[in-house]
């Protein structure tokens, strides 16, 4: 009973404080639904706020895992990221390679290209995937997928201009995943979570904080990676 108010309780109140409190009294409630098979995508609509709330995936992995862990990825990235360069260099150049690696290394691109490329923490990010490419495809071994089919399993760009409902009725199967909205692909204003066909808003405004928050996505409501990037993972 006393969990049943609470959760009643914050998904009516606007003081965001008081909504981070009861989501992390009943987080060991959350916890059965998630494992529950038969209630597990029930989720977001038991805990709405999750739709509204920017932070709430960060205290959860924060409540689930010692707050020492969490920051580890942005701690370590900038004598990480050298060598994820520093790899890809020596792979077979490709033309999307190339650009890549150039976005990585903060190059710009020469005027009147067609290239639009990420930030550089973004396009090292997305680098992994050809260090570390999409195994062969699970049970049903005829499927392949490519490395830049696999990136879209990590984040896609969506212009500013457009409605996420466009979006959310394409993004089938690319759960859970960044939605990078911005006016290009290099001046993003907000990041999102799609999963479930519903978008979570994230508390990350840089491209390296919004995929550290996806990657934790994943521990907070207990789903599996993408068999494209499980290496990479």
């Amino acid at each position: 009973d006393q969990c049943k108010e609470a959760i009643s309780f914050m998904n009516h109140c606007a003081e965001k404080d008081l909504i981070f409190e009861k989501m992390k009294a009943t987080f060991k409630h959350r916890q059965l639904l998630i494992h529950d098979a038969a209630k597990s995508n029930t989720v977001l609509s038991v805990f709405p706020r999750f739709l509204d709330t920017k932070g709430l995936i960060l205290q959860g992995f924060d409540v689930q895992f010692e707050t020492e862990t969490a920051p580890r990825l942005l701690e370590q990235w900038d004598s990480l990221k050298p060598k994820i360069i520093a790899e890809a260099r020596t792979l077979t150049s490709t033309l999307h390679l190339t650009n890549l690696l150039s976005d990585a290394q903060g190059n710009s691109q020469d005027e009147g290209s067609d290239w639009q490329g990420w930030d550089s923490d973004m396009s090292s990010i997305l680098l992994l995937a050809y260090l570390l490419p999409p195994p062969p495809g699970g049970r049903n071994k005829s499927t392949k997928i490519s490395i830049r089919e696999a990136m879209d399993h990590l984040c896609i760009f969506f212009q500013a201009c457009r409605s996420l409902t466009e979006h959310m009725n394409k993004s089938e199967g690319l759960q859970p995943h960044l939605l990078a909205v911005g006016s290009a692909k290099n001046i993003i204003h907000d990041f999102y979570i799609v999963l479930d066909g519903k978008h979570l808003p994230c508390q990350a405004k840089s491209s390296l904080a919004a995929f550290d928050e996806l990657f934790k996505a994943y521990f907070v409501f207990s789903v599996s990676y993408p068999h494209c990037l499980s290496a990479m993972y």
